[in-house]
């Protein structure tokens, strides 16, 4: 990364953003044909004839209709999807957002320089949190490497929103208003919330137009730790942030009507870097079991977290640390390079502070005190019930696998992220007698503000693989065989959805055209298979690679009775 760093001098973060290619729609037919391959695991003959019945009526008849409408849409936008994905998958959905669709992880430092030790929380507080604006920094100057496979720049756009970024709730759909401003377009917000028992505290992180150092975070740090340690817990605002969203909104609207001032603060809050919560609990973690950290930050405490800011920065009473976003303005790649940024500066520096101990005298944090009432506590202790009651229906479990990892895959020619995929196939085949419909994430960021696409890991390949796994008479030649078709399979498709040649967006494209034309439902969209398939957001098995560095993360499973199944990959182990 240092390297790129440097080499990133003659290139600027965002200067490739113009140019890069608009998001194709792919073709009507090949989407229908990858369909049709994709619900096939999961029906008989009849069920699937009537499928195919379907899909060849929709292909020529109203399904056509709707795909030239969707060109003309395509013709006038660089992004046709991007506005409505924001809106389908993040901001139109009313169920509470910070469990069911934050994305959540464990920082590493503690396999290497910070093991857990009780008494080190603020310290290196402060320093993970510089490294953190020293990366806020990079971004504004627009040093941070454009990303590139070989030579082929990726798009960008989604780092604009990891810091000064926040949902706002709305009756019927939330927005996200962001703060960020690179250098060259002026002022950004200079200021971090930080949340300790139920109270909440801002500070400036520039002084005398110089970023604030360790020594002088720490300072600001013990201030607040030691005002909430001395006098009763505050009303905990933020909890409500993790409430049914309509429910939120409304909550919000009524707290602005009590006084004007509570949106000064709240807006001081959705402005702010990001926030850094200070828990009192100390979740057990060691490199081989991430399981109970990250039940703390995926659950934790609803009082010390914006579950609407896209960076919450958590530390605990052990000196462990995390983070919890809001996955609506940006995937978890974005926070994967941060974290791995942080980790190899702690790393450099050996988890220390190696510059000056000189504290400027710099103004001390000030309190957020919101004017509440009954009512406002009220709503948050439901909140905070609600939370909890939802929460505790979810099991976590994160455990290191040490006997191999991506090197042996690789010298055996099998694709590392194929491999976990097919593996996963076959423990929940085993498991449970018969094929999951798995979402599995690919990135389409080749293309103007892409995001995802996905890969439907449960192929007709993978299936008779597994059956071939159970048979006790197939030879090890036969089930060789099929393994090599079903990683052939898999690869193709990733190569496929990353390229623009996916079909969940487009049938979803297809399906949004029919619904602002007043249109009714085509049957390919009611028919029992779409949903048995995975599809409107169904998948038992949702799972995705979290990438090849030290860094790990989860959300919560798509569906009651799911698996959220999230993995990072190292030479060495998984």
């Amino acid at each position: 990364m240092e390297n790129q760093l440097a080499k990133s001098n003659e290139e600027r973060t965002f200067q490739y953003q113009d140019s890069l290619p608009s998001l194709p729609v792919p073709l009507l037919e090949e989407s229908l044909r990858k369909y049709l391959e994709s619900v096939k695991p999961f029906a008989n003959e009849e069920e699937y004839k009537k499928t195919e019945e379907i899909v060849h009526k929709f292909q020529n008849g109203i399904g056509e209709k709707l795909h030239q409408k969707l060109l003309e849409r395509a013709k006038g936008k660089r992004n046709w999807l991007e506005e409505w994905w924001l809106n389908v998958a993040y901001l139109d959905v009313r169920i509470p957002s910070q469990l069911n669709v934050n994305f959540a992880g464990p920082a590493p430092h503690f396999e290497h320089y910070w093991p857990p030790k009780e008494g080190t929380q603020l310290e290196r507080g402060s320093i993970i949190l510089w490294h953190n604006l020293n990366y806020w920094q990079l971004l504004r100057k627009e040093k941070v490497p454009v990303h590139k496979v070989g030579n082929t720049p990726l798009d960008m756009n989604q780092f604009r929103m990891l810091f000064s970024t926040c949902k706002v709730p709305g009756i019927t759909r939330d927005s996200i208003m962001n703060y960020f401003r690179t250098e060259s377009e002026g002022r950004s917000p200079n200021h971090i919330v930080v949340l300790c028992r139920g109270r909440a505290f801002v500070f400036d992180v520039m002084h005398e137009g110089c970023l604030i150092t360790p020594p002088e975070l720490l300072r600001q740090l013990m201030y607040i730790h030691k005002k909430c340690h001395s006098a009763p817990d505050g009303p905990g605002i933020a909890a409500l942030t993790s409430e049914e969203r309509t429910r939120w909104a409304k909550a919000r609207e009524y707290l602005i009507g009590l006084d004007p001032e509570n949106l000064t603060l709240l807006e001081k809050v959705q402005s702010s870097l990001l926030v850094y919560s200070m828990e009192d609990s100390s979740p057990h973690v060691t490199p081989e079991d991430y399981s109970e950290i990250t039940a703390a930050i995926l659950i934790g405490d609803p009082t010390i977290r914006w579950g609407d800011k896209s960076y919450n920065l958590i530390s605990f009473s052990n000196g462990v640390f995390g983070c919890n976003c809001d996955h609506a303005p940006f995937d978890a790649m974005v926070m994967v390079n941060v974290s791995y940024y942080v980790d190899e500066k702690i790393l450099q520096n050996e988890g220390r502070w190696k510059g000056s101990e000189k504290v400027r005298d710099i103004p001390l944090p000030e309190e957020l005190v919101f004017t509440v009432d009954e009512k406002v506590l009220n709503d948050i202790n439901q909140a905070k019930a609600q939370y909890l009651r939802e929460a505790s229906d979810l099991q976590i479990a994160a455990y290191a696998f040490t006997s191999f990892g991506k090197k042996l895959t690789k010298k055996k020619m099998l694709h590392p992220d194929t491999f976990i995929q097919l593996a996963l196939q076959l423990a929940y085949y085993r498991l449970h007698g018969h094929p999951g419909c798995c979402y599995e994430t690919a990135m389409t960021r080749y293309f103007y503000h892409g995001r995802t696409e996905t890969v439907r890991s449960c192929t007709a390949e993978a299936v008779r693989w597994c059956q071939s796994m159970q048979g006790p008479s197939t030879t090890l030649h036969e089930r060789q065989q099929k393994m090599l078709e079903a990683f052939t399979k898999h690869n193709k498709m990733m190569k496929d959805c990353s390229t623009g040649k996916g079909f969940d967006r487009h049938l979803l494209g297809l399906s949004l055209i029919a619904k602002e034309e007043g249109l009714p439902v085509p049957e390919l969209f009611t028919d029992p298979l779409f949903t048995k398939s995975g599809g409107g957001g169904n998948f038992v098995l949702s799972t995705s690679l979290i990438g090849y560095l030290r860094v790990q993360g989860v959300v919560v499973p798509m569906v009651h009775n799911g698996y959220g199944f999230f993995y990072h990959i190292r030479d060495d182990r998984l």
